[in-house]
């Protein structure tokens, strides 16, 4: 893994870039640990002060120190994107491999519970939802919902490619010495689709993540808990634009852009990683 990271630091531009921005989100996360404030105090510093050294996002109408408000928020939208990440990718993974490696009736049925995730309005379905739970939606709920919605995709390419590897040879081979099913999926057959699962993993945070500052600027989570998408809501409760006070919505506006970046930047780098062709083109050969 080190030396993979070392030729992609070497070799890819966009993976520095990506490695770069994603260090200052980490970094901010970390920070979250020593915060001298605590995220659900309200007027602890003086209201509304421009961006300056000792408050380096200024503050807001609701006296918070905005830096030290987003290191907290960045945590949380990170915290769902992971935990929304790992649950759809155990479906996904699950989904795919048994669909593809089954076949027959267990394929086609599969694939019929995987085409309905697929067709389904899912903004208008998670508003129903938030809607239905809102006095008990928290940043882990919304997170579990948000990875039972998100893994068809990925668990149709998964198995696309399992449809491939079932046909060669090796495959055949442990059929032949009597292997059970699940053995060969997981043996011979996961080690292939990992790749995979990371890069469709970034993609999926970045999904989540957007669903939840979209949802959060509705005011369908848990507002009172900081997230990208809350600093964004409170912000345009208190007028922020129409009142002077840019840096409340410029600051989570800010880390957003440079964390989705990041993560595209790492998703396109990997992606290219996974390729033999572009490796080869990317390291000169």
């Amino acid at each position: 893994m080190l030396k993979v990271i070392k030729d992609m630091l070497r070799f890819d531009s966009r993976f520095r870039t990506a490695f770069i921005l994603l260090s200052l989100i980490l970094l901010m996360t970390l920070l979250s640990f020593v915060s001298p404030f605590a995220p659900d105090k309200t007027f602890q510093v003086a209201m509304d002060t421009p961006p300056s050294l000792e408050h380096l996002f200024g503050t807001t109408s609701r006296g918070q120190d905005l830096f030290w408000w987003m290191t907290f928020g960045v945590r949380n939208s990170l915290l769902l994107g992971v935990i929304a990440a790992v649950i759809s990718r155990v479906i996904a993974m699950a989904v795919g491999l048994t669909a593809g490696y089954r076949g027959g009736w267990v394929d086609r049925v599969l694939m019929a519970v995987n085409d309905s995730f697929v067709v389904m309005p899912l903004l208008p379905i998670l508003i129903l939802l938030s809607f239905l739970i809102r006095g008990s939606l928290t940043v882990y709920t919304l997170a579990i919902i948000l990875g039972l919605f998100g893994w068809p995709w990925d668990a149709r390419l998964i198995r696309s490619q399992v449809l491939s590897l079932k046909e060669r040879s090796f495959s055949r081979t442990a059929v032949y010495c009597g292997t059970p099913s699940w053995r060969i999926s997981l043996n011979e057959h996961l080690p292939f689709v990992l790749p995979v699962v990371f890069a469709t993993t970034i993609n999926n945070m970045l999904w989540s993540i957007g669903m939840e500052v979209t949802l959060s600027v509705l005011g369908l989570s848990d507002l009172s808990r900081p997230t990208l998408g809350t600093s964004l809501f409170w912000a345009n409760q208190h007028g922020a634009l129409v009142a002077g006070i840019w840096w409340w919505i410029g600051a989570p506006v800010l880390v957003a852009v440079v964390l989705f970046i990041g993560l595209y930047l790492l998703l396109m780098s990997v992606n290219d990683y996974i390729d033999p062709r572009t490796r080869l083109r990317l390291i000169g050969a």
